[in-house]
């Protein structure tokens, strides 16, 4: 496509730190893929439109609507415009549950598609909806355990395409507040992690979840006196995290077939973590995997107008 191909229409993951575009031609291919900081967490209301037209506005055509499918944090309460969430059990919500937004600009037409809450026990999920989607779109009446790993990781039960329950776990967060703000800080890597560190203190805290908390000072002990490198520490660190959510979600959720949603580096840690426990995991690129969902949700925007 040359610079000046304009989009047929548009999808856009807008979480809270990032937005993600992907502009699409008219034969479904992406034209553009652009990405930029300015996720929810940085945005008042009237900063969205602006904060999409400077990824966007090349590749939008002047002489008509071009429609704008967002998923994320961009609906929430704190976000663009907030879209009401459907609430479980339910399928994943569509283009028909979608909320209109209010725009300036003559050339947007933008719709968001709400998130999913659950009751009892208490949860959320924005933009992971559109991503189980995409998933079914391959995996039709698919009955199984998803994992969606990141910051707060998901774990949802699906029985014949339709999302029972889920559970949010704030590992990532969690991993992130240890490494970088109390005392085990002072002996970590930065990046390196030594794998049989990992892989032994997921099977230990698996087995005997209550020592969470003694296992966390244990490694700044053995940092001191025992020898313990940065690279063991961060992996034990990472080990002890992820093993204790397994162990949390393993009466609700069955861990002995997943698939993983994701391909970088934290989701090959919880494919490494299931193995250790006697489950396995497959790993599925969730950014494919979003896109789909979004152009899933596109098709049948089509229908519905037309």
């Amino acid at each position: 496509m040359t610079s000046k191909a304009k989009a047929a229409w548009i999808a856009a993951d807008w979480g809270t730190t990032n937005l993600r575009i992907w502009a699409q031609g008219p034969d479904g291919t992406t034209i553009r893929h652009r990405s930029s900081d300015k996720g929810m967490g940085k945005l008042a209301p009237r900063d969205f439109e602006p904060a999409l037209l400077e990824l966007a506005e090349d590749v939008l055509d002047a002489d008509r609507k071009t429609t704008v499918i967002v998923c994320g944090m961009a609906g929430s309460r704190q976000g663009w415009t907030e879209a009401p969430y459907i609430e479980t059990p339910c399928a994943p919500p569509g283009i028909d549950e979608a909320t209109t937004v209010q725009v300036e600009d003559p050339r947007l037409d933008v719709r968001i598609l709400p998130g999913i809450k659950q009751l009892d026990p208490a949860d959320v999920m924005r933009g992971e909806e559109t991503q189980i989607a995409g998933f079914l779109a391959d995996n039709s009446g698919y009955t199984g355990t998803l994992c969606l790993p990141g910051t707060h990781t998901k774990w949802v039960a699906l029985d014949n395409g339709r999302i029972e329950r889920f559970r949010t776990c704030m590992t990532g967060e969690t991993f992130a507040l240890f490494a970088n703000h109390s005392v085990l800080r002072h002996g970590l890597s930065e990046k390196a992690l030594d794998d049989k560190a990992f892989r032994d203190a997921v099977a230990r805290i698996y087995a005997c979840p209550q020592s969470l908390s003694a296992d966390l000072f244990g490694i700044r002990a053995a940092g001191l006196v025992a020898g313990l490198s940065p690279e063991a520490a961060r992996g034990r660190l990472s080990g002890i995290l992820i093993g204790s959510e397994l162990a949390a979600v393993r009466e609700v959720f069955d861990l002995s077939d997943v698939a993983l949603l994701g391909s970088d580096g934290i989701a090959r840690a919880y494919g490494t973590a299931l193995g250790c426990i006697g489950g396995s995991a497959r790993l599925l690129d969730a950014e494919t995997i979003t896109l789909r969902g979004l152009a899933l949700a596109y098709s049948s925007y089509l229908k519905v107008s037309a």
